[in-house]
């Protein structure tokens, strides 16, 4: 078994859901350690109520073939940086991978946390790669493994320790290996509170102000799902009323809206907000919204060096390149916000966040290969 295969089943069988990372996370700084990297752990968990911060390894870097001694010439490249995230989005308390045929699965009781311990171990194996092979070039590197990406890029958002990687892959998405996520949406958030009035139902329902039966007919006037290519949008819980002989006084309702153009996500929130609104007022019902924009959307362009590079490496390794959009946030929204272009590179999950979840043996080992490519490729790029 290859050395990123047996990681990863180790990696698996650690449980680390949201804000319980530390078991995982003392492990993987043992070994980015032993890798040769300098490990440090931000002091983000208090704010994030984690059991521990995010965890930043830096190595020097090698010049191999290129020529010139050790770290001194590896340090004349830009910093690149390597991010996964170190939750699954449930618990698998117990769960020990299981091979079917070439695949790795989960006990069929819970996901198997390919999302995001395949990203983990393809960058412990390029790490393994570089401590062995003396020939090998690679600029220095930056790896951010974070806390909490499942429930709203928390971790990453909530990093406190300075960036030094000029520009980065975040190891995270659901396509084969050799696909790179190049695009990626703007995501707001909001709460939307309308406010009744209560009265018996039986008795003197004319008194009452129906609050749930005010949203009901303000969501009935929205188109939600597919908005257009680029914009989605979703009403995802209602919670309201006391009991079913009182005319509900109050009902909240939370939603979003997606959108690889800023523009589009701005005049869907609008319209929700327009309609709302124009409900609530004719029917003498208060209401009050919260709208935060959770991350904000990145695009690179096709001739960007991550891009080459991704491109150039998938050519060298025989995978197919995919470069596509995507509706889903990760990491890397929060990265580029932040200064550091990155982009997303697939890493053959399939069916995250589910029972079924599954990964093939060979997408691990290729993940692997696909990035010494990369590092090869980023270690002759100009600082």
């Amino acid at each position: 078994m290859s050395f990123v295969v047996d990681e990863f089943i180790k990696l698996t069988s650690i449980n680390s859901p949201p804000k319980k990372e530390g078991v995982l996370g003392r492990y993987l700084v043992e070994q980015l350690t032993r890798l040769g990297c300098a490990v440090t752990i931000d002091d983000s968990a208090q704010a994030t109520g984690s059991d521990m911060g995010n965890i930043i390894a830096r190595h020097p870097g090698c010049s191999g073939s290129l020529g010139s001694s050790g770290a001194e010439g590896a340090a004349q490249v830009p910093v690149l940086l390597l991010s996964a995230h170190m939750d699954t989005v449930t618990a698998t308390e117990g769960m020990t991978p299981q091979r079917c045929g070439d695949r790795l699965v989960s006990n069929g009781e819970t996901v198997l946390g390919a999302d995001d311990k395949a990203g983990i171990a393809m960058i412990l194996g390029l790490l393994e790669v570089v401590q062995r092979d003396a020939a090998l070039s690679c600029p220095p590197l930056e790896i951010v493994l974070t806390v909490q990406e499942e429930v709203g890029l928390v971790g990453c958002r909530g990093l406190t320790e300075p960036l030094q990687g000029a520009y980065g892959y975040v190891l995270d998405g659901d396509g084969d290996v050799g696909s790179v996520v190049n695009r990626a949406p703007t995501h707001t958030v909001m709460t939307l509170k309308v406010r009744g009035r209560a009265a018996h139902a039986g008795a003197e329902p004319e008194k009452g102000i129906n609050a749930i039966v005010v949203a009901a007919e303000a969501i009935a006037q929205i188109r939600s799902g597919r908005i257009d290519l680029e914009t989605t949008s979703n009403f995802g819980t209602i919670h309201g009323g006391k009991a079913m002989n009182i005319v509900a006084e109050d009902v909240e309702i939370t939603a979003e809206v997606r959108s690889l153009s800023p523009q589009r996500m701005e005049a869907e929130v609008q319209r929700i907000l327009d309609v709302f609104e124009r409900a609530c007022a004719e029917k003498g019902a208060g209401l009050q919204v919260e709208k935060e924009v959770h991350y904000q959307a990145y695009s690179l362009a096709d001739d960007h060096p991550l891009i080459c590079m991704a491109r150039e490496a998938a050519q060298a390794t025989g995978e197919a390149f995919v470069l596509e959009a995507t509706g889903a946030g990760s990491d890397a929204n929060i990265f580029n916000e932040r200064g550091v272009p990155c982009t997303v590179l697939g890493i053959g999950m399939t069916e995250p966040h589910t029972i079924v979840e599954s990964i093939a043996v060979d997408q691990l080992e290729k993940g692997v290969a696909l990035l010494v490519e990369i590092v090869k490729r980023a270690a002759r790029q100009k600082a």
